[in-house]
């Protein structure tokens, strides 16, 4: 059986340091202190950053193939130690057993693509000649890296969320200071312990869970040449407020639409919707929360909805038959819990569940919700979803994009041009066909628009914000233009 230690370190230029025993990590299912780890003070973190700092030409430096290596040996280690990181997850997370194997099969997938697209970086050679005062130049450009990295990583995905930030950062010879979610620390810590096995140069990699009241560092360090964060929208933009010059890549969630048309097959939808809006116990920034659905085939497919919804098994992560596990505090369920309240206070019918007990909140639908409550308009982050109805498709895009957030969206439809028109009219960063927003692979671009953030990830895209294009002109003796020309 696996067991987690009692105490974990943090990493502080590739080493492992145990300087206290200060952040209590729960079990999110009992609420008792599953383990504990050490914490980062204001000084430590200064030491990381300068550390980095070092690091970064060694780290520029590395081959290619080098940088393969440490990314195949991620790749390796994490597969040899799946169940205990699988394990891990259940506990710091309360996420459901099988889901948290579905996360370590990504974060083997995030590593495994980063490895490949290590020895991709690729330039280009463009030709200077267009016109008679650029003759016999020639200008070749490359991709190197920015620099030291600063990353914030969020509790919902502790796994993958942080491999998207650090497997690209490697991928490109970056050296990056992480600082993981105070209620999720240990998925990242035990990153640290693999990547401590590698030879990276010493100072490439720092992974050091901090309060957040501590943790202005990682933020408005000048040292620090890229802020990637993953989480709310209110702490996001403060930070990218906060950051100075640095490049800031932000993925700050969503409400996520579904648009359910009258020529969809309903028990896929069906299927699909259940899975989008209550995997992970819709603690998920691309997580169904508003099924818009055609009135011809309303009726059908909300009763099919909640038939479906109430068979959903919810309890103890640890059994393989939950689907539905706590939330990652009382709090955040008394919140959403408030939140249904206010809905059905304003009118909203509830469909099913409804019901809270501590961290656990159930698998919940509801209609008719006034777009001016926050469960409509709102992040709701939890086992919540909400339905309505159209008859014009023009008429449903324009409700998907009645949101301040616009990270993905869901289309059940046959029809092509409507498929073309949603990709065209939705103000999103993706839109999925004949699935929920939910799905995401870890190769595809994925971030959003408006209050859902800044830039994108997913492996390729990551590795394109960390480096800086760097240009060369070469030209051949005895040609070019008259001094009188030159200059900007």
């Amino acid at each position: 059986m696996t067991k987690l230690k009692d105490v974990y370190p943090l990493y502080l230029a590739n080493e492992a340091k145990q300087p206290n025993a200060d952040l209590a990590v729960t079990d999110k299912y009992t609420g008792e202190i599953a383990f504990r780890v050490a914490q980062a003070d204001a000084a430590t973190i200064d030491v990381g950053i300068a550390a980095a700092v070092e690091a970064a030409e060694p780290m520029a430096r590395m081959a290619a193939y080098e940088r393969q290596a440490v990314l195949q040996h991620c790749v390796d280690r994490f597969k040899a130690r799946f169940d205990e990181l699988a394990f891990a997850l259940c506990v710091e997370a309360g996420k459901p057993i099988r889901d948290a194997e579905g996360e370590v099969g990504r974060l083997i997938d995030t590593f495994r693509i980063a490895a490949e697209e290590s020895v991709r970086m690729t330039g280009e050679v463009q030709p200077l000649d267009i016109s008679p005062r650029a003759r016999g130049y020639q200008g070749i450009w490359k991709r190197v890296p920015i620099g030291p990295c600063s990353f914030v990583s969020p509790f919902n995905f502790p796994l993958n969320l942080a491999a998207h930030k650090v497997a690209p950062a490697l991928a490109v010879g970056c050296p990056f200071v992480m600082k993981p979610a105070s209620r999720t620390p240990l998925g990242a810590i035990i990153m640290g312990e693999v990547l401590a096995e590698t030879n990276l140069p010493k100072g490439a990699f720092s992974i050091l869970p901090a309060r957040r009241e501590g943790a202005d560092l990682f933020t408005t360090d000048e040292r620090l040449k890229l802020l990637s964060f993953t989480g709310s929208p209110a702490v996001g933009w403060d930070l990218k407020a906060r950051a100075g010059k640095k490049k800031v890549v932000l993925e700050l969630g969503g409400n996520a639409a579904v648009v359910v048309d009258r020529d969809a097959d309903l028990e896929d939808a069906v299927e699909r919707i259940v899975f989008g809006a209550f995997y992970q116990s819709g603690q998920s920034c691309i997580g169904v929360q508003r099924i818009i659905v055609h009135a011809e085939i309303y009726e059908a497919l909300r009763d099919r909805l909640v038939a479906r919804t109430e068979k959903l098994v919810a309890g103890n992560p640890h059994d393989r038959e939950t689907f539905i596990g706590p939330m990652i505090s009382e709090s955040e369920a008394r919140r959403l819990d408030n939140w249904i309240r206010e809905a059905v206070e304003s009118g909203a019918r509830l469909l099913c569940g409804g019901g809270r007990e501590g961290a656990m909140l159930q698998a919940t639908l509801l209609e008719n919700v006034d777009r001016a409550t926050a469960l409509y308009r709102e992040e709701a982050f939890g086992p919540v979803a909400i339905l309505s109805q159209f008859t014009d498709f023009n008429a449903a895009l324009d409700e998907v994009n009645d949101s301040k957030f616009g990270l993905q969206a869901g289309i059940f439809t046959r029809d092509i041009y409507k498929m073309l028109e949603a990709w065209d009219r939705l103000d999103v960063g993706g839109v999925v066909v004949g699935d929920v927003p939910s799905y995401r692979v870890d190769n595809m671009p994925y971030g959003g628009v408006k209050d859902s953030g800044l830039g994108r990830e997913g492996v390729r895209f990551a590795m394109e914000d960390m480096t800086e294009i760097r240009n060369l002109v070469i030209r051949r003796r005895d040609t070019g233009p008259p001094l009188s020309q030159m200059g900007e």
